[in-house]
């Protein structure tokens, strides 16, 4: 495995890391629970250091989920989890946003609990709640830093102005955001000012949410608790015309003897050495197939052609549906 330093602060992870999210919530129904420990347990012993959950995530239950597989291991791991969100304590619905200070320490005592540990590795806001200066939040998990209950402080989904007014306060060691072949916004928008401050980058969905990895089309069908059967890009239309970009990986992988997933994630780590994609899986094959990426490089050249032709290439549909768009922040 290949390890990567995220930011300036000391944090260092593995090239690729394991989005747990799926394992519990967001893709149809939750994994069994053991076969979810199972996973999580593999990744550690192939060389994934970097695990990524949160407490809406269930809600709750993936925390609880990767605390236990992760128990073991703990001192040789970086667990990363998130803050910002109103949950009914009786449905366990989301109910906006909440980043007020008090909360902000509410949920980390919380999920210092469920992660059955002492100490929070990578703590990001999960969305910006603009009814809560920025420098409030930076300065609260500042002070959760100093007293040893946090390591380092990440935003997700924030833009440039949040932030390097965030920054300002106490430093952001990563910003995490939807990033792949399909979604390249942060290049234009985010990259100058993370190469700036010395910040990492730690994209999520890089496969597309499985769109990339070519084994999802326009017949596939989403069950209710798939969150993608209510994305504007998962329309049966959308994926129809989205082929476009998978035909397009696939005929690269097979002129590498890849996979359309390896090459989507070959190229992403080709684009900053500051770069640690967390991609998602319930299938062991799948984890095997993605780790295998990190010894597999890609040339300049090859990265350069697939940098301009995949951008010709239209995608169709917003990544979100517009009640989830409206909490990205610009």
């Amino acid at each position: 495995m290949e390890y990567r330093k995220l930011g300036k602060n000391g944090l260092t992870v593995s090239a690729l890391g394991l989005g747990c999210m799926g394992l519990s919530y967001g893709y149809g129904e939750p994994v069994e629970k053991a076969a979810g420990i199972d996973l999580i347990r593999k990744a550690v012993d192939w060389g994934i250091n970097f695990f990524d959950t949160a407490e809406v995530y269930g809600p709750y239950i993936n925390e609880e989920l990767v605390g236990e597989a992760l128990a073991p291991y703990r001192d040789k791991v970086v667990i990363a989890t998130k803050f910002g969100f109103k949950i009914d304590p009786i449905t366990r619905q989301l109910n906006g946003l909440d980043s007020r200070p008090e909360h902000i320490r509410e949920v980390a005592e919380h999920s210092l609990k469920r992660l059955k540990t002492d100490r929070i590795d990578l703590f990001y806001q999960h969305r910006v709640d603009q009814s809560v200066p920025i420098e409030d939040v930076a300065g609260t998990v500042g002070d959760l830093v100093k007293e040893g209950k946090v390591k380092y402080f990440g935003l997700s989904e924030a833009s440039a102005k949040t932030i390097r007014r965030a920054h300002s306060v106490f430093p952001v060691s990563v910003l995490q955001s939807e990033y792949s072949l399909w979604t390249r916004t942060p290049e234009k928008d985010l990259f100058p000012t993370l190469e700036e401050l010395g910040i990492g980058f730690v994209p999520f969905s890089p496969l597309g949410r499985g769109f990339l990895t070519g084994t999802i089309d326009s017949q596939t069908v989403f069950t209710e608790n798939d969150t993608r059967s209510h994305s504007p890009r998962f329309t049966t239309q959308a994926r129809e015309a989205n082929q476009a970009i998978v035909h397009f990986l696939q005929k690269v992988a097979d002129a590498r003897q890849a996979t359309p997933a390896q090459i989507a994630l070959a190229w992403l780590l080709a684009q900053k050495p500051w770069i640690a994609p967390i991609p998602g899986t319930t299938k062991l094959h799948r984890l095997k197939e993605n780790i295998g990426v990190v010894a597999f490089k890609l040339t300049a050249e090859e990265e350069k052609e697939i940098s301009v032709l995949s951008s010709q290439i239209p995608i169709v549909g917003e990544r979100y549906p517009q009640s989830l768009e409206r909490l990205v922040d610009r």
